[in-house]
């Protein structure tokens, strides 16, 4: 099949529709007018996502769309949708949001619910949720570097759910664009009509007219109910949530049936619990309210939930005199990473506390349990999805609450199975000892994942090297067709742990950043695992250990000890640093004691003078030693400098 890019761009009638008067009138046409939810049927609602690898332009497409239906001001309010200030910042969506349009065809009036998505592979739980209310999806492809792994990934989700996907080429008016040959890696790739292949470019607003027409005309209404609608049985899919201060938890919710207004009672199917709706609206892209929400629609409810955890993720919302089946949730999200986060000054531990459960009030994928740690205190053993959402978490922290933390190295979860009973270590510390696991029948195993890597043909050589580095086993290897130049798909098997700490910047390094890299959950497999203990002056650090392949403890007890050297100050003694398996040592490095010229205000007379100052400094600093045994003073700043770098 081949196709030709001027008949698309000719097909899709293409301009530039930022005329900004029009516009302007667009947003005070819309915004002066009262949202009415019942003049809009079933069947002029469209509920839509765009799913993408990060840096396609999704965000930049959101806000396109939102100027020309005159949501939000032409030129303003850019990356709308991105409300986080590290969204803004590292130029990524973290968190899923939604927004209503109200948007005219044919002398229509159609509302169309844009949810949008992250594109990392970290926050792929967030795309799940966002799909799981929509009926199509934007799947928006990047014309200049094509088909990533991100988007086979997301493609897959939206294709599981059944949605009638729209491709979309996007940038295609920069010099580097090669918008024929993605349609081509698109059409055969992922079997979709390019017929109906928009190129468009989000940045400039090239085009971007036909993606509303084409959300309206191809993307089908949500399903139509014979039973008139206040007859039908409420039934509610809560997608999402988030916390506000003042009136707790605001669900996000997609009615599958029925109605919802202010004064309604409603149950939870998942706890039971019942509670009083005080306010229903849309965001558009704030909260708006309205009268009521009703089949097909998308938007927020407040009823009185006091914490976040109450908005159970995938749950049913039901009236309490109309009792009905549960929908389809979603997959309990399983965090995968896992890092202590403790205050730089134990004192703020009770605030940092708080902090984090702040956060995690908008972000149920994380974990959080209390940790006690004899070198650091108290703090606080919290799960993420992967290493970029633990950056994220604590970027949040430090900015959004000013909190300045010590975040411990991250590990990943084990499986240890002893005389036949398994159990979960997330904590090095619960690791078993090399004397433990010597006298009982026992296994070891960490988690691995299926990666796939999309990488130009010119730099296989440095991945399939940095991946056997990594213990990866290779599960497939194909070209792309149509790629210009030629690109790598390649699949592979890898341990989990060797993956959350530096990998993704080695990959980028390695392929001078040409490289997307994408992975999905595996199982546990059979490894030799040991555990790495950091022992200072005799004795171990509980917040240094961690847990390392056997192969790698020698490579990685060298790299932590000549670590912990250039960060601990000196004593009035030698310091030993050493990297232990069980009791046998594995790496040593040795801080000097300083030392005080004590002889420097003798001048002249026997050298037995200056001899007996020195044995004299000597045997102080033996008794220092020996009263000094296991007490070297660590400073909290010493452990800051050391997880920072």
């Amino acid at each position: 099949m081949s196709f030709t890019f001027k008949f698309l761009l000719k097909s899709a009638s293409p301009r530039l529709p930022f005329l900004r008067s029009q516009l302007k009138r667009n947003f005070s046409t819309t915004h002066s007018k009262w949202i009415n939810i019942e003049d809009f049927p079933t069947e002029r609602i469209r509920n839509f996502s765009v799913v993408a690898h990060i840096d396609h332009g999704k965000s930049t497409l959101s806000d396109r769309l939102l100027e020309l239906t005159g949501t939000i001001k032409p030129g303003q309010n850019q990356q709308v949708l991105d409300k986080l200030e590290v969204e803004r910042e590292r130029g990524i969506t973290v968190k899923a949001n939604s927004s209503s349009m109200v948007y005219n065809h044919n002398g229509h009036d159609y509302l169309l619910n844009l949810i949008d998505t992250p594109g990392h592979v970290d926050f792929s739980y967030e795309v799940s949720r966002s799909l799981g209310a929509c009926d199509g999806a934007l799947l928006l492809v990047d014309a200049t570097q094509g088909i990533q792994a991100q988007t086979l990934s997301v493609f897959d989700l939206a294709s599981q759910r059944n949605l009638k996907i729209i491709p979309v080429i996007n940038k295609i008016d920069l010099p580097a664009a090669e918008p024929e040959n993605v349609i081509e890696q698109v059409a055969l790739q992922f079997d979709l009509d390019m017929d109906l292949a928009l190129p468009i470019s989000a940045k400039s607003g090239l085009n971007v007219e036909s993606v509303l027409h084409a959300i309206v005309e191809q993307i089908p209404p949500p399903p139509a109910s014979n039973i008139p609608l206040r007859q039908q049985p409420l039934k509610a899919l809560l997608f999402d949530s988030y916390f506000d201060k003042f009136r707790g938890a605001v669900s996000l919710i997609k009615l599958e049936s029925g109605m919802v207004q202010k004064g309604d009672v409603i149950v939870s199917h998942h706890s039971k619990s019942k509670y009083t709706v005080t306010e229903v609206g849309i965001l558009n892209p704030d909260e708006r309210t309205t009268t009521h929400l009703q089949h097909g629609q998308v938007g927020y409810l407040v009823c009185g939930m006091k914490e976040s955890s109450e908005a159970h993720i995938g749950d049913t919302i039901y009236k309490q005199s109309m009792l009905v089946e549960a929908l389809p949730g979603f997959q309990p999200v399983k965090p995968m990473v896992f890092a202590g986060v403790f205050p730089v000054d134990n004192k703020d531990f009770m605030r940092l506390e708080e902090n984090v459960k702040r956060l995690t009030l908008n972000d149920p994928s994380v974990t959080v349990n209390r940790e006690s740690s004899n070198a650091l205190g108290q703090g606080c053993r919290v799960g993420f999805l992967g290493q970029l959402h633990l950056d994220v978490f604590r970027q949040r922290l430090e900015d959004e609450h000013d909190s300045e933390v010590i975040i411990t190295a991250p590990t990943v979860p084990y499986k240890v199975i002893q005389n036949g009973k398994e159990r979960i270590i997330r904590v090095p510390s619960e690791f078993p000892e090399p004397s433990e696991l010597s006298n009982r029948k026992s296994s070891l195993f960490e988690p691995y994942v299926n990666a796939e890597i999309i990488v130009p043909d010119e730099y296989l050589g440095n991945v399939i090297e940095l991946l056997s580095e990594h213990r990866g086993d290779q599960i497939a290897f194909n070209y792309l067709e149509n790629s210009n130049p030629p690109r790598v798909h390649l699949k592979y098997h890898l341990p989990l742990a060797e993956i959350v700490t530096d990998f993704y910047s080695k990959l980028k390094s390695a392929t001078s950043g040409y490289a997307s890299f994408e992975y999905q959950q595996a199982d546990y497999v059979a490894s030799d695992l040991v555990k790495l203990n950091m022992v200072i002056h005799h004795r171990p650090v509980d917040a240094l250990a961690m847990i390392v392949h056997r192969s790698k403890s020698m490579e990685v007890g060298k790299h932590w000890v000549k670590k912990l050297k250039d960060v601990i100050p000196k004593q009035q003694f030698e310091v030993a640093i050493q990297a232990a398996i069980g009791q046998k040592p594995i790496a040593r490095e040795t801080i000097k004691a300083m030392r005080m010229n004590v002889t420097e205000g003798l001048y002249g007379g026997h050298f037995d003078r200056k001899l007996k100052k020195l044995n004299q400094q000597k045997r102080g600093k033996a008794k220092l030693k020996m009263k000094a045994v296991g007490n070297i003073h660590l400073p909290q700043s010493a452990f800051y400098d050391l997880m920072k770098s």
